[in-house]
């Protein structure tokens, strides 16, 4: 069972006898480790798998642990849990709702609903959404709950005008969401929590059973999850944690790196064990990442080993603007895919969502197949998300939000005013908005056909409903789309409509496909089994067989996967490190573990690449070259200018911050360096500079090429063509080309934007 593994990775397997930290480097085996760690429990220590609790972070990760363990013993560990933590919490409150207020049926909302119940409880409480937004409220909130900080308690403790205005909701929430049956993605993590602190019973009952806990990707616990796991191993010690300091990146959604550095402080006879062997990468990505982590002070302190021999130097590309670097990116991504592999071997990765879009366009120019990952998921398209309502308000009638959706699903001329008499006329009765569609005939004022509609409604959920007991969730949803009309409705639509009756049969074949699966949940109809599957699924876990397409998407989400070819894109001060974490050492320490991470995602090819001119909001402004890759890492990676890099004078300005090395050629201080994003004014101070002011804003425009009508250019999309007009002035300056290409023709181009190069014949 474990012959294939390194002398540490044995160590971290065979180890029995109390708590565990496994330091687990990028590519390092870490996997391996869990999964042969559970079977030679089951095995070798006859541990029953109902004995033992692991938790991970996406339900991806959890089922191809349990695939691999099954592999190992030859059967699958039945009755053994493992899922994430969301996905535990669930099952644990299915089984003691009654603790928290809740009955086994409870909704999970998602951010939209439970944003949605925010948003009302603010206008009844009369807090304006214009001083406050509500999504800030609900993260004013999500923190609180997040660290165990409860409604009194944040009272209590709050300074600002927003904490205390999110205060005041949090309070009503709380009350909301038990009078809905309902529950918040961050109540899966209290709740639980919650629960095992009140009842000594309960918590007993679980420590006893799980003989041993296993948590993966320990770095990214918050405080609830942290406190979740030490309830029930604290008593016997029996806890196994798998994570990597280093690659630390989700401290801005509440993650607690102190939770894996300062593990030793509350299990003090714990054994450490660091996996440093990397199966993955080169050893040129493996010593520039090794670089680059280096730099951080809060760190355990560990130096991946590869385990390859030879590899490709890592290349930086030094691009002129954001077009440019797409170009270059895009070539390599050729190369790559023309010499020595597929477009599936090829990962595009950048700091933000926004960064894709000049990436996007020359995929497009070349005709190169990709896709974008983290675009809008499948659950969350307009038509399932209208389907899911009905399924939710089917399973627990008292959930309001799924109710309010459900109504206009199709639409059936119930307005919000009509919604407000009834949520008014609800709450006096303390009945939810079903209940009170029941009674509609005594309420006066409503009209005749309103009346009809709601009482058509209930009658729906209530045939559905009486189905759900013993039917397949395919056939509730059947029933629910010809009770409602709701696939002639799409066909009205148009090609649009059809398309989202597509969505809408997959969505049935997917709940026919789901039906049995995991049916080992206590208490869970197949269509409670079902919508808890549908609200808790990731952008990760919707990925499909891979196409042969290259993929893009943000480090945060290429987080545990690898690609033989990577690129990271956007290496500039105040984007990669973003603006906002320069003057603050913590979130600069975990900015640079995202590179980190971005790095080893390589195995057998790493590019970055920067540009000393990027597009933000509709203006191209100046960029230098990250900070990240100052210094000693610059040994570590072979510069490599484009040709506009090579050969645009915009490169020389005193506006551009310099070479790539990240001095200026002017001879001016690093003071007049300004970080992509940055504003124009003089707050901000570069690190270790002076207080700078900048120059009005016609001034980068002075630096734009002079053309005159005659010349002839180049356009990297239009081709050659000659000038044939001039007008405006500055960064409004405008270009008229008739180009060669007749099927192109005359363009009149913005010249800040157009990117020409003069002197083509």
């Amino acid at each position: 069972m474990s012959a294939a593994l390194n002398p540490a990775q044995q160590e971290a397997v065979e180890h029995t006898g109390g708590p565990l930290l496994v330091v687990a480097g990028a590519g390092s085996g870490k996997t391996r480790v869990l999964t042969t760690r559970i079977a030679r429990l089951i095995e070798h220590h006859r541990v029953p798998p109902s004995a033992i609790l692991a938790v991970t972070f996406t339900n991806k990760a959890a089922g191809e642990m349990r695939e691999r363990i099954g592999r190992l013993l030859g059967h699958d560990p039945a009755g053994m849990w493992i899922g994430t933590f969301h996905g535990i919490g669930a099952r644990m409150l299915r089984r003691h709702a009654d603790v928290v207020g809740r009955t086994p049926e409870y909704t999970i909302y998602d951010e939209d609903d439970t944003l949605a119940v925010v948003k009302r409880e603010m206008e009844r409480l009369r807090i304006s959404h214009k001083v406050f937004t509500p999504k800030a409220i609900l993260a004013e909130i999500s923190s609180a709950k997040n660290a165990l900080v409860d409604p009194v308690e944040y009272e209590r403790l709050g300074r600002t005008p927003i904490a205390e205005a999110a205060a005041k909701v949090y309070r009503e929430l709380e009350g909301a969401l038990r009078s809905a049956n309902a529950v918040s993605f961050d109540d899966l993590l209290t709740l639980p929590v919650r629960i095992l602190r009140e009842s000594e019973r309960i918590r007993e009952q679980f420590a006893t059973r799980f003989q041993q806990v296993l948590v993966d990707e320990y770095q990214d616990t918050n405080r609830a999850q942290y406190e979740f796991v030490r309830a029930i191993a604290a008593g016997h010690g029996h806890l196994a944690v798998v994570g990597d300091d280093d690659q630390a990146i989700y401290g801005w959604r509440g993650a607690d790196i102190r939770n894996i550095l300062d593990f030793e402080r509350d299990f003090p006879s714990a054994r450490v064990v660091r996996l440093e062997e990397n199966y993955r990468s080169t050893a040129p990505i493996l010593d520039l990442a090794n670089a680059v982590i280096s730099v951080n002070e809060g760190r355990r302190g560990k130096t991946l080993r590869t385990t390859r021999l030879g590899g490709d130097p890592v290349t930086l590309v030094e691009a002129a603007d954001d077009r440019d670097e797409a170009d270059a990116v895009v070539e390599s991504c050729r190369q790559w895919q023309g010499t020595r592999g597929a477009w599936r071997d090829c990962a595009i990765l950048y700091r933000t969502n926004a960064q894709s879009r000049a990436m996007e366009e020359a995929l497009r120019t070349h005709a190169i197949p990709y896709r974008v990952i983290g675009a809008v998921r499948f659950y969350d398209r307009r038509e399932i998300k209208d389907l899911v309502a009905w399924l939710r308000l089917v399973a627990n009638p008292s959930d309001d939000e799924a109710f309010r959706r459900a109504i206009t699903a199709p639409k059936r001329g119930v307005g919000e005013t009509t919604l407000e008499l009834l949520a008014a006329e609800a709450r006096t009765n303390g009945v939810s908005l079903l209940e009170q569609s029941r009674r509609i005939e005594s309420m006066p004022g409503v009209r005749p056909a309103t009346r009809n509609a709601l009482t058509q409604m209930v009658a729906i959920v209530d045939r559905v409903r009486a189905l759900a007991a013993d039917s397949g969730v395919d056939r509730l949803l059947l029933e629910v789309i010809q009770a409602t009309g709701f696939d002639e409705v799409l066909r009205a639509e148009g090609p649009e409509g059809l398309e989202r009756l597509d969505n809408v049969r997959e969505l049935v074949t997917s709940a026919a496909e789901t039906l049995i699966e995991d049916g080992g949940e206590v208490g869970l109809r197949p269509l409670d089994h079902f919508l808890q599957r549908a609200t808790l699924v990731t952008g990760l876990d919707q990925l499909g067989p891979d196409a042969d397409a290259v993929t893009m998407m943000t480090v945060h989400t290429a987080k545990g996967l690898e690609f033989p070819m990577v690129c990271v894109s956007g290496l500039e001060e105040g984007l990669f490190p973003l603006f906002r974490t320069i003057d603050d050492p913590e979130a600069l320490e975990e900015e640079r573990r995202l590179l980190y991470v971005a790095t080893t995602r390589a195995e057998d090819r790493l590019q970055l690449s920067w540009a000393h001119q990027r597009r933000r909001n509709g203006e191209l402004l100046p960029s230098v070259m990250s900070s990240f890759l100052r210094g000693g890492v610059a040994e570590y990676y072979t510069k490599q200018p484009t040709a506009r890099a090579k050969g645009s004078a915009r490169i020389a300005s005193p506006f551009l911050g310099g070479s790539a090395g990240g001095g200026s050629r002017s001879g001016r201080s690093e003071g007049r360096e300004r970080p992509f994003g940055g504003a124009r004014t003089p707050e901000w101070s570069p690190r270790g500079g002076t207080r700078v002011e900048f120059e009005p804003e016609e001034a980068p425009s002075q630096d734009l090429p002079r053309f005159v009508p005659g010349e002839r250019v180049r356009h990297t999309r239009f081709g050659s063509g000659t000038i044939a007009e001039l007008s405006g002035s500055g960064r409004d300056a405008k270009v008229t080309v008739d180009f060669d290409d007749e099927s192109i023709g005359r363009k009149r181009l913005v010249i800040a934007f157009a990117g020409l190069e003069r002197g083509f014949e």
